[in-house]
């Protein structure tokens, strides 16, 4: 199993320590390709991440952020990614950075995959840095265990860049970077914290029978091993 462990009591010591690491992985791309392309995800965990990344000194109007997913939502959503990372990643230092988001006013999910498919597929890649979510039913990016189309989202011969998601548990429509797009990225974060959240990763790493759990899929298919970040006290203040 290609996994590394970075484990922290509390998730201010976390969340600077993998913006250092994240930054650092930024710079050494700028330096040696001229850019660097990072995907980040949405949620409750990474805002004291996306902080403190956003003060960091590096050449941010030589990188571009995008979303590993995104609601079907327009940006003024409370729960739109776009609008968390806004507002919390592309501030200070990282105000200069250049974001493509995957939202798209259209008819419906399918077809502002369709136009985010066109977007993503222009990004410098294989990407730089992806920072994944999980949530407690092991789903990692949109790969959600009740998605309609779950074993094509987990095809890591997709020929898509971005994809249209419909799950019941997702509540809105989403859509998501493909498996091609992220597993082959040169660096894979996994940010977690709490118990619970540790438990299901345990648990999806060792598992040995039934369908194969999306955040283990993505581990097991990605080029490098993925960096687990994991605080235990995931509701202390930052």
């Amino acid at each position: 199993m290609k996994a590394v462990w970075h484990e922290f009591a509390e998730r201010r010591m976390l969340a600077e320590t993998l913006a250092d690491a994240v930054a650092e992985r930024l710079e050494k791309a700028v330096a040696a390709r001229g850019a660097a392309t990072i995907a980040v995800s949405g949620g409750s965990t990474p805002p004291p991440f996306f902080k403190a990344l956003s003060q960091r000194k590096i050449d941010w109007a030589r990188v571009t952020v995008t979303l590993v997913d995104e609601r079907f939502v327009p940006p003024a959503s409370d729960r739109s990614n776009a609008r968390l990372a806004a507002q919390h990643l592309l501030q200070n230092e990282a105000a200069r950075a250049a974001f493509v988001g995957l939202y798209h006013d259209t008819a419906d999910v399918e077809a502002a995959a369709a136009v985010a498919e066109q977007e993503i597929a222009t990004l410098r890649q294989p990407l730089d840095a992806v920072v994944l979510g999980m949530g407690t039913d092991g789903h990692t990016a949109s790969f959600f265990p009740d998605a309609g189309n779950l074993d094509a989202l987990l095809d890591p011969q997709s020929p898509r860049h971005v994809l249209p998601v419909h799950a019941p548990s997702a509540v809105e429509p989403r859509l998501t970077l493909s498996m091609p797009v992220l597993c082959p990225a040169r660096h894979i974060v996994l940010h977690i914290e709490g118990e619970e959240k540790k438990r299901v990763l345990e648990a999806a790493l060792a598992a040995k029978d039934g369908p194969m759990p999306p955040v283990r899929a993505v581990i097991e298919n990605a080029a490098q091993p993925v960096h687990i970040y994991w605080a235990a006290k995931k509701d202390s203040k930052p």
